[in-house]
């Protein structure tokens, strides 16, 4: 390709809108383009990325006996509500009529249209297990995009979908799947991306993992122990609190006037947060009731785990409601409530802890000497705190960091939530008719794009591996008015193209400062400059940007030098990725 042909402008000055060092190389190298809010075109060498992704992605998948299929992107209303997410999925999901009237959605992701597809055509335990995946378009109407790629609207995915007899036939799969994943992202030049336990959340199942790359840049929390490997979302993360037991002292009715938050009453008081309980109050559970959450004033709500034991999406309870319970808004307390009205719910930090100060259910007055066992006896403990740094880590003695992160890939198991709901079967060995299992398996290919971007850059542009980057070599021509120097550059970019190597040649008559600021923008491993000067030795200079090396190689070795490089790069990127443990 001749840089002088290459549609897309470059520019210096870094956008308003980039947040991110990715999104403003994103932009000012011509990777990509804004149409509207998180929808974006692709320009060559932000499209040239894309597609090797999708191939180690297709290598890969195909390894593991996938069969690419392809979905489409807009769907009926019906499969949606066979599965029941119609109506449970908010917002993000795209609703429209078609000209005739007719309901219909635009696909954000494939379960449905998956079980739709497969159930007309298999019948038979012998077909099982199958997996089928595509490289589609999906559209989420995200509230906020954000960091070019990273979060849009519009995006290309891998969605991947297996097909099982048994829950002991589907972990097995997922296990290669999770290995599969590992060598995607180490083949794309990221083998620091770890998989970390999750929430299913809208998906459903049981089990979930996320691939995440650990960046500054990411908007998902990580909780890590560096002592013994823990990793998970801090949406399903447990850490250890320390409790603060002391020997029960007689409950104590106490004046706090106009004192309703947690900081407050713990000044007037003269305690710490970490000496008090404080109540929250949830609209209904799936069974009608108020739900009331107890839980230590200084650690926050994970509002995914409460969902899990409640059964449903917590959403704060107004006043209305929660005086109808017999309770006061800022001075509430677990005791003395309806229980055919409430459902209390206990975090497990209260019960590590004596003596706690908490609402009176009456306004003005709080409780002191707050005992659990005592004051409240029988009630079950739930883990529904919010992970912190520091906290105790769940598996060992070490303390939790927490870090962020960009979510690129996630496995689920997904059990039979859509299957039964949309009636696909099948006959097993006895002739008895069965509901199938089901995973699903996840990977962003543009998403992919920034993230790499994102970790593998400089300050003048990225640095793109050598597996996806949009072109291996970036060939610059200094002087093109010197018969020499371009004869020697259209030579060189000749031999490179015939020996297979992917070149980018700029043949524009630019100054250096210019030709180099692009080749920094456009990112290539490897440079080869011809010059007036150097070519009087009979050399070429050569930067590798993927190593930081930099020197002289003999024209007439140019070729072979650098087939030579691609080739060791990519064979040490595919042994790594080979030699990945599973943890």
């Amino acid at each position: 390709m001749r840089l002088s042909k290459l549609v897309g402008h470059r520019y210096k000055e870094r956008p308003g809108e980039a947040v991110l060092d990715s999104h403003a190389f994103l932009l000012r190298g011509a990777y990509a383009r804004q149409v509207a809010n998180g929808i974006y075109s692709l320009l060559p060498p932000g499209l040239r990325v894309a597609r090797k992704i999708e191939q180690i992605i297709r290598e890969e998948m195909n390894r593991i006996d996938g069969q690419e299929v392809l979905m489409p992107v807009v769907m009926p209303r019906e499969l949606w509500e066979e599965s029941g997410r119609y109506n449970a999925v908010g917002s993000e999901l795209l609703r429209f009529h078609d000209r005739t009237g007719h309901d219909m959605v635009l696909g954000m992701t494939h379960e449905e249209a998956v079980v739709h597809l497969c159930r007309h055509e298999i019948n038979s335990y012998a077909q099982l297990p199958f997996m089928v995946y595509q490289i589609q378009t999906k559209f989420r109407d995200e509230p906020r995009s954000r960091g070019g790629l990273i979060r849009v609207r519009e995006f290309t995915m891998k969605d991947a979908y297996s097909f099982h007899a048994s829950q002991e036939d589907l972990e097995r799969y997922y296990l290669e799947c999770y290995r599969a994943y590992q060598r995607i992202f180490a083949r794309a030049g990221l083998p620091e991306v770890v998989a970390v336990l999750s929430d299913t959340g809208m998906m459903g199942g049981k089990v979930a993992h996320e691939f995440i790359l650990l960046t500054e840049a990411g908007e998902d929390t990580i909780v890590t122990c560096e002592s013994c490997g823990y990793l998970a979302n801090q949406e399903v993360a447990t850490g250890r609190v320390q409790g603060y037991p002391a020997e029960p002292l007689p409950l104590e009715k106490v004046h706090t006037p106009d004192k309703k938050t947690i900081e407050e009453v713990a000044a007037f008081l003269g305690v710490e947060p970490r000496q008090t309980a404080k109540v929250v109050f949830y609209d209904t559970d799936e069974a009608g009731k108020l739900v009331v959450l107890l839980i230590r004033g200084d650690i926050e709500v994970n509002e995914m785990k409460l969902a899990k034991i409640i059964r449903a999406v917590p959403v704060p309870a107004d006043e209305a409601k929660i005086a109808a319970a017999g309770s006061v808004a800022g001075f509430a307390s677990p005791m003395g409530l309806d229980p055919k009205r409430c459902r209390i719910v206990v975090d497990q930090t209260i019960a590590g802890s004596g003596n706690l100060v908490c609402g009176a259910n009456e306004p003005d007055y709080h409780y002191k000497n707050f005992n659990l066992a005592r004051d409240l006896p029988g009630m079950d403990m739930v883990d529904v705190a919010q992970a912190r740094e520091g906290d105790g880590c769940p598996q060992c003695s070490g303390a939790l960091t927490l870090k962020r992160g960009v979510e690129v890939g996630n496995i689920f198991q997904l059990g039979t939530k859509y299957t039964e709901a949309m009636g696909m079967t099948f006959d097993d060995e006895a002739g008895n008719v069965r509901t199938p299992i089901m995973g699903c398996y996840g990977i962003g290919v543009g998403r992919l794009v920034s993230s790499i971007m994102e970790v593998r850059r400089d300050e003048y542009g990225p640095k793109w591996p050598l597996s996806v980057a949009p072109w291996q070599v970036h060939l610059n021509a200094l002087r093109l008015n010197v018969e020499e120097v371009k004869s020697t550059a259209e030579s060189l970019y000749d031999g490179l193209q015939n020996a297979g190597i992917e070149v980018l040649y700029d043949d524009r008559d630019e100054r250096p400062g210019v030709q180099f600021a692009d080749a920094d923008l456009l990112g290539m491993p490897i440079r080869l400059v011809v010059s007036e000067r150097n070519l009087k030795n009979g050399q070429i200079e050569f930067k590798r940007r993927d190593t930081g090396e930099t020197g002289m190689i003999p024209v007439e070795d140019a070729v072979q030098t650098v087939r030579g490089w691609i080739d060791a790069a990519l064979d040490a990127i595919n042994q790594e990725a080979e030699g990945i443990k599973t943890p």
